[in-house]
């Protein structure tokens, strides 16, 4: 593994706590999370702002909503995506998260153009939660990562136009 485990966070300079993102006991579970994180989320989003046939954009946006709805089936009940620990699966799911309502649901149509992370309590409450916990606006600006799609996949966005009202972590629920 690249990342087994890491200190992040809000962590004073005397805490050096290392977070186990793998803790053995939960290994296969975090593999098979991993995989339908992956293949139903993460690769679906491209799936769908990748297709050239609509069968394949239908099969690809219904397995983003499938992978939604497991994730918000989780959630719903338990902190993070394997239980009460962050976990590589978290971890791994996040990135497309955060990019889900200014990227990915508008410009490659994912889940639906009108899918929108706020519509689901749980991932939503856990997108805050990690981004507060972990103080992730230190670490991405995601208004940039956002637009730099709109500005760079020209076959997407042949006009290179921005969305309005732009993408601000206001809106996402990420800052009050």
């Amino acid at each position: 593994r690249m990342l087994n485990s890491c200190t992040f966070g809000k962590v004073s300079a005397e805490d050096n706590t290392r977070v186990d993102l793998v803790p053995k006991e939960l290994t296969q579970q975090i593999e098979e999370t991993n995989d339908w994180v992956y293949n139903l989320i993460n690769n679906g989003v491209y799936k769908c702002g990748f297709s050239t046939k609509q069968e394949a954009y239908n099969v690809a946006s219904t397995n983003v909503c499938k992978g939604l709805q497991k994730c918000e089936t989780l959630l719903q009940n338990q902190t993070y995506l394997n239980g009460d620990k962050i976990t590589e699966s978290d971890l791994l799911l996040l990135p497309t998260i955060l990019r889900y309502d200014g990227v990915y649901s508008p410009l490659f149509r994912a889940g639906g153009v009108h899918t929108r992370i706020r519509d689901y309590p749980g991932i939503q409450r856990w997108l805050e939660h990690c981004w507060e916990a972990y103080d992730l606006e230190r670490t991405i600006d995601v208004e940039d990562a956002c637009l730099s799609y709109y500005r760079q996949l020209f076959p997407l966005n042949p006009g290179g136009l921005l969305p309005n009202p732009p993408i601000t972590l206001e809106a996402m629920g990420l800052r009050k």
